[in-house]
C-alpha cells in the first residue's frame, strides 16, 4: 500500500480568494497542527500542489471520489493517477520528482 503522502480536498472557494492563497493557508494551518501535535515526528510539506475546478453538476461525483481515496489508492498509485489526470487535461508534467 502506498504511504499516506497526500490528501484530496473538495472545497468551494469564494471568488475573491485565490487558489494559491487558500492552499497556502491550509498548508500553514495543518503544518502548525502537525508540528504541535507530533513534536517528535519529522514533518515537511512538498512545495507543489494540484488544483482542478469542478462544475456544480459534478460535485457529488467528486465528493464520492474523494471519500474513496484510501481504497482507491490500494489499486492505483497517486503519482500514476495524477499524471494521467494531467495528460487528460493537457497540462505539462514536470520531469523532476516531487520535492519538499
Amino acid at each position: 500500500m502506498e504511504p499516506r503522502n497526500h490528501i484530496h480536498l473538495l472545497a468551494e472557494l469564494p471568488p475573491a480568494l485565490a487558489v494559491a492563497e487558500a492552499v497556502g493557508k491550509l498548508k500553514g494551518s495543518s503544518s502548525h497542527w502537525v508540528n504541535e501535535s507530533f513534536p517528535d515526528q519529522e514533518f515537511a510539506r512538498q512545495r507543489g500542489y494540484g488544483a482542478f475546478s469542478v462544475s456544480k453538476s459534478h460535485v457529488s461525483m467528486v465528493a464520492a471520489y474523494v471519500e474513496g481515496q484510501k481504497k482507491h489508492h490500494e489499486k492505483k498509485s497517486f503519482l500514476s493517477e495524477f499524471q494521467q489526470l494531467l495528460r487528460r487535461h493537457n497540462v505539462a508534467i514536470e520531469k523532476r520528482p516531487f520535492a519538499r
